[in-house]
Formats: C-alpha cells, sequence, structure tokens
C-alpha cells in the first residue's frame, strides 16, 4: 500500500455562504492529494503526458461525514490500497482536520490512455517500478 500525506489551509473563495467548504471543491483537494502523491514517486503529471499518457477520471465517489470550515487546515491523505493491473488507478481520499476527524472519503478512478491514440493503456512502466516495493509481500 502507498500512502501520502499533504495538507491544504481552506481558503475563503473555497466556501459557501456558511463557512464550510463547498461540497464541490472536495474533489480538487483529491487532486492535489494525487499530483502530490505522485510526485512523491518521482514523477509529475506533466511528466507523463509528456511520456504520451494522459489519466482522464472515469468515476469519482464522495462520502461526507462533517464539514470542513474557512481557514482549517485540512490533511489530505491519498492512498493506493493495490498496484494497477489494467488500464485503471484508484486513488483513495481521506480528509481530516486539525483535530484529526474525518470529514469526508473519496474515491477517484483513472484511466491511463496515449495521448496520441486515445486507447486504454496499462500502468507506466516506470510508474510501475516505483510503486512496486509498496505492494511486494516481504
Amino acid at each position: 500500500m502507498f500512502t501520502n500525506n499533504t495538507q491544504i489551509r481552506v481558503r475563503y473563495g473555497e466556501t459557501d455562504q456558511m463557512g464550510y467548504l463547498y461540497y464541490g471543491n472536495y474533489g480538487l483537494y483529491y487532486e492535489v492529494g494525487r499530483a502530490e502523491a505522485i510526485r512523491e514517486l518521482g514523477f509529475t503529471y506533466k511528466q507523463l503526458e509528456e511520456q504520451g499518457v494522459i489519466m482522464p477520471v472515469a468515476e469519482l465517489n464522495v462520502k461526507y461525514y462533517r464539514p470542513a470550515y474557512y481557514d482549517d487546515l485540512i490533511t489530505v491523505k491519498t492512498i493506493l490500497k493495490e498496484l494497477p493491473t489494467t488500464s485503471k488507478i484508484q486513488f483513495h481520499s481521506e480528509l481530516y482536520n486539525e483535530k484529526g476527524e474525518l470529514l469526508n472519503v473519496g474515491v477517484t478512478t483513472l484511466v491511463f490512455i496515449d495521448a496520441t491514440t486515445k486507447q486504454k493503456v496499462g500502468l507506466p512502466p516506470a510508474l510501475k517500478e516505483r510503486l512496486e516495493p509498496f505492494f511486494s509481500k516481504a
């Protein structure tokens, strides 16, 4: 299993009239977590795209438990529970407030697509090489 923690402070413009983090912005927080998780592995989305692989979102599931508020420091925990074996990769996201309370969970499914042919492809070999040590049964 691979895990990354990233912190984001809720900005005023991301809140609704009640001062809650607007529900539609949780997906953006997941994206920040995914990008930082990939960066921790030594890649960026830009580098993957330069290698000819794009990763559109195919599915997003979200469950809200309690709100995040303006100026809260949120920890986005991004988890890869399994090494991808097909063209799909699932990122599990958990958002916590500063008290450690679970606010929200989500699962984002992305698909590896060849940027030129627009056809599904497998996990890029360089990314697979970086991920495999987290899933070895030692």
